[in-house]
């Protein structure tokens, strides 16, 4: 199966809003708003599409969305920590900055439609956001997988990526900040496009 990424933008909504849609909201109706601001759950169904949309068209939602054919079929939500502050076991990952600023990008979730898992999607996305930080000017990227070696996790748990796929990527491991989650960086360069 041929996988392409785009970045999300006023253009690909609709395409990342069906496939949010064909999955009840994403996790639990999270609409991809969760990292950004958590009392945004508590809105109306209808409300977070609109306000995923609005955050999207002022340049304050990013994502890589990959598509298999002409349907999107999973992303990888990207931003700067002002953007997406919202981050898991927040106290243990604050306590492993001993004081420094974090990096300017994080990656905070991945989503794969259900009849693609298995198939590459997660790691189409993950290569997507970094081409996409890279058109921004790149930087020192950050994100916090699980580590799935030797344990098994819920798929629920796996909205941040596995470890394994990162290290792939080239990613780096800097602290542990649960169980089995991780924080691990790489730089990107800035590309010339």
């Amino acid at each position: 199966m041929a996988l392409t990424s785009v970045p999300l933008t006023a253009e690909t909504f609709e395409d990342f809003a069906a496939l949010v849609d064909a999955h009840g909201g994403v996790f639990g109706g999270c609409w991809c708003l969760g990292f950004h601001d958590r009392s945004l759950f508590a809105l109306p169904y209808a409300e977070k599409r609109e306000r995923k949309r609005q955050m999207v068209i002022a340049g304050q939602a990013h994502a890589a969305l990959v598509y298999a054919g002409g349907d999107c079929v999973g992303w990888c939500q990207f931003g700067s920590p002002a953007e997406l502050p919202q981050i898991k076991n927040r106290r243990n990952y604050e306590a492993s900055l001993s004081g420094e600023a974090a990096p300017p990008w994080r990656l905070t979730c991945f989503f794969v439609h259900r009849r693609h898992r298995g198939l590459g999607v997660a790691r189409a996305a993950l290569a997507g956001a970094l081409v996409e930080i890279a058109r921004q000017g790149g930087g020192l990227v950050e994100a916090y997988p699980e580590d799935v070696h030797q344990v098994r996790v819920s798929p629920t748990f796996l909205h941040a990526g596995t470890l394994a796929m990162f290290e792939a990527a080239g990613f780096a491991r800097v602290a542990r900040i649960g169980k089995n989650k991780w924080v691990v960086r790489r730089q990107v360069a800035a590309s010339a496009d």
